[in-house]
């Protein structure tokens, strides 16, 4: 179950960013009708951000392969991420990068 707390982990630390700066997060879940998840989008600006969240030190493109299933709704889509266990932020592809835990 470590996977399963380390998610609730960076949930509640990016709610608890939003509260501490007294603002309401738009934050959500998504999941299709094939299953494909994706663990938060937060809504900012009038744009969604994919976030994936993975109890990993070594991301990889992969992770978020459902980030493309964002496309055939029609919505404003801003640069996405993985939260993990990564030591620095590197970028995993144009359209997302690998952010450091600690970052939060």
């Amino acid at each position: 179950m470590a996977g399963e707390m380390f998610e609730t982990f960076v949930f509640s630390e990016i709610i608890k960013s939003y509260w501490h700066r007294a603002k309401r997060p738009a934050i959500y879940f998504y999941r299709d009708k094939d299953q494909k998840e994706i663990d938060l989008l937060i809504e900012e600006n009038g744009k969604f951000y994919p976030i994936a969240i993975k109890k990993t030190a070594t991301p990889n493109g992969k992770m978020i392969k459902n980030f493309k299933t964002l496309d055939k709704l029609g919505i404003p889509i801003g640069q996405g991420g993985v939260v993990c266990m990564i030591e620095k932020h590197i970028s995993l592809t144009r359209d997302a990068d690998a952010i450091p835990v600690s970052y939060l």
